[in-house]
């Protein structure tokens, strides 16, 4: 394709990526020491993989030790400076700081039985121990995070120890500096709790699945499918960025890495097109953000929800599915108004890859409906995983380019035997004769192809990808240990509520800032640990259900990223686009309004999650929701079958607010409202059909 000429380099994608997504801000090591980080990362997914399904391990071992590996290898990788990012040289300091890692991560597993008899007593060395790994976290996550969650780390930790000067109701006992440390490193209430709990297993395991689907090539793949199926479409371009970015969103934790993946590609062929620069990086930025809301795969943050909730994932990602649909809806809503409004057309015929070739390879797709399967059948999220990786795995080994005759043989051979062994002793099952079945072929491509340098690379990129998690978890930790020591969640709660005067509108309006706040230029998995720690309870307190609270304050800490005056996604997308940063922000927040709604939409109307609702309510709430985005991103664009006038702009913006907020009379009104736009769009045509921008603004 024409458009393949203009896209980026991977090194220009990673130079963008290094510029707007700290997490991808490493260094590119050369000689002796980047074979020993190499090994070092293959080692750290070998270690997950078999303490999580293998030899599990006591739970602040495994943790301690995870953090460990995160430590070391975050302070081999990632440079204190931006200078030290080009160099490809390690500062003398960062062997100190790693070999310091290596003890902090070490010394649970050394010392495990002598700490558990002492019941929580420490000691002096446990008390060094604890305020290095303390201060050690921190600077690993300033490095390979942000600036943002560090400070706020700190702060929290100053709120603790400094409680009694605190002001009003802030102000607590105090934590002296023994507690401190105790409660941060040798509890599990601190760096060692919840979140560190989810990485070093959930988070972990679904990175390395992620990690294995683009070793298959399903990245290009989503790009192919998306351009055959949307690319002929009005504004085609701007459609094959959503619908790729959507399924990115599977294989990507990050929105700014899911912006440079899939922008690259399609940032270039809507310029081409004549989209506006800060139009197209805003369409990429809006759709790539929402890929972290996407089920089956969402970001990292929705397997903290497991934990924090208490609820199984495949109960989150279910409630999630229709939001993130209707997200979607609207963006495609927004950009296909924007393209009648501009006269922009689709893609020509041969732009556009033959369908049928397309089709051919749909077998890439299998991993995301296996691990559908899995996750709705019941199976653990880590054993779901494991098979999810299994699944990858084998779907390429069975790549076209890689296909050979011998492998069905040896699968469907091995396949059989192991189910008559299963049949005479009345052990494995059809599951586990399919499984087996699928590691034997795999161990056989092995000697035919390249398999294995693939699977090994995976393994390192995986583990790559999980440290900026680690760092982020752990500091995440930080903020919790301290909320749980000194009650200050519960008194924030209070607070945000009494300021609403207990009105929910007004409860939910200020936990969104906070949220959003709290996003910009923090990670979502750290972002949703402090507001669901701090904000999610106000809602909880009015009597909104858990699944609903911590979903919204979720969708905001994702928002952030597209939300000016710091959006890293749009900031990125603008990179690409050579568009001026603010603007692609501003336009990636208009084409993203869906997403400042829908979380209302759902704390107010819980069915719109399937919880307590039939068939009917369903259809009829995504009705009325899809109607009144429709109604206002006519409003917003100032198109919908011709242009439309400011008085009707306003009107229906109005009426589209009408027909999301949930009630009987609000539904009548914004129908009435909805019907009345129609009519005049349809029998009061004027001449004025909408100037195309294009050739102007091309």
């Amino acid at each position: 394709m024409s458009a393949n000429n203009e896209t980026l380099t991977e090194q220009q994608q990673q130079e963008l990526l290094q510029q707007y997504d700290q997490e991808s801000s490493y260094r590119f090591l050369t000689g002796m020491m980047a074979k020993v980080v190499f090994f070092g990362l293959l080692a750290f997914s070998l270690y997950q993989i078999f303490a999580t399904t293998i030899y599990p391990l006591p739970a602040q071992m495994h943790r301690s030790i995870h953090i460990g590996f995160g430590l070391v290898l975050i302070f081999l990788l990632f440079p204190a400076t931006k200078k030290g990012r080009t160099s490809g040289k390690i500062a003398w300091y960062d062997y100190i700081l790693a070999l310091l890692g290596f003890g902090v991560g070490a010394y649970w597993p050394l010392m495990y039985e002598e700490i558990v008899r002492r019941a929580g007593d420490i000691n002096q060395m446990d008390m060094i121990v604890g305020a290095i790994a303390v201060i050690l976290v921190l600077e690993a996550t300033r490095r390979s995070v942000g600036l943002p969650i560090t400070i706020i780390a700190i702060a929290f930790l100053a709120y603790a120890y400094w409680g009694r000067q605190m002001p009003g109701f802030l102000i607590h006992r105090g934590v002296n500096l023994d507690n401190l440390v105790q409660s941060m490193f040798f509890t599990t209430e601190g760096i060692l709790g919840t979140p560190i709990a989810v990485s070093s297993t959930f988070i972990f395991l679904f990175l390395l699945f992620g990690s294995f689907l683009v070793k298959t090539g399903v990245g290009q793949y989503f790009n192919d499918l998306a351009v055959s199926l949307a690319g002929k479409r009005t504004g085609g371009p701007a459609k094959v960025a959503i619908f790729s970015s959507a399924l990115q969103g599977t294989i990507s934790g990050s929105s700014v890495a899911n912006v440079v993946t899939s922008g690259s590609f399609t940032i270039p062929m809507m310029k081409r097109l004549g989209y506006r620069k800060e139009f197209a990086g805003g369409v990429e930025a809006a759709a790539s953000t929402g890929g972290q809301l996407m089920p089956p795969i969402m970001g990292a943050a929705a397997f903290l929800m497991i934990e924090f909730i208490g609820i199984d994932y495949w109960t989150i990602a279910k409630a999630a599915a229709i939001p993130a649909l209707l997200y979607f809806t609207g963006v495609w809503i927004m950009t296909h108004f924007e393209a009648k409004r501009t006269g922009l057309k689709g893609l020509s015929d041969e732009e556009i890859p033959d369908r049928k070739e397309v089709l051919k390879k749909i077998y890439l797709l299998l991993p995301i409906v296996a691990i559908v399967f899995f996750l709705s059948s019941g199976l653990s999220v880590m054993r779901a995983a494991i098979y999810g990786i299994l699944t990858t795995i084998l779907v390429g080994v069975l790549r076209e380019d890689r296909f050979r005759k011998i492998y069905p043989i040896v699968f469907g051979a091995v396949f059989v035997l192991y189910l008559a062994y299963g049949f005479i002793t009345a052990g494995p099952s059809v599951v586990q004769s399919l499984i087996v079945a699928a590691i034997a072929t795999i161990i056989v491509s092995y000697f035919f192809d390249g398999n294995f340098k693939e699977s090994v690379d995976a393994l390192v990129d995986g583990a790559r990808t999980a440290l900026a998690v680690v760092a982020a978890t752990a500091a995440a930790g930080i903020i919790v240990g301290v909320v749980t020591k000194t009650g200050l969640g519960l008194k924030l709660a209070n607070s945000l509520v009494s300021l609403a005067n207990e009105q929910i509108l007004l409860t939910l309006f200020f936990t969104m800032i906070a949220a959003i706040i709290l996003g910009m230029g923090s990670p979502t998995t750290a972002n949703y640990v402090i507001t669901s720690t701090i904000a999610a309870p106000a809602i909880i307190l009015l009597g909104v259900a858990d699944l609903p609270a911590h979903l919204f304050v979720f969708y905001f800490g994702i928002v952030a990223d597209i939300t000016p005056p710091v959006a890293l996604a749009a900031f990125a997308a603008a990179g690409i686009a050579s568009g001026e940063p603010i603007r692609t922000g501003l336009n990636a927040a208009k084409i993203a309004i869906a997403a400042f709604i829908i979380p209302y939409m759902f704390v107010l109307q819980p069915e719109l999650l399937m919880i307590d609702t039939n068939i009917l309510e369903l259809i009829w709430i995504l009705f009325t929701a899809v109607a009144g985005m429709i109604a206002i991103g006519a409003g917003l664009i100032g198109y919908w079958y011709r242009k439309v006038y400011w008085p009707e702009r306003l009107f229906a913006v109005a009426g589209g607010l009408t027909l999301i907020y949930p009630g009987t009379y609000s539904d009548v009104i914004g129908l009435s409202a909805f019907a009345i736009l129609l009519a005049l769009q349809f029998f009061m045509k004027r001449n004025e059909v909408g100037v195309p921008e294009t050739k102007a603004r091309a």
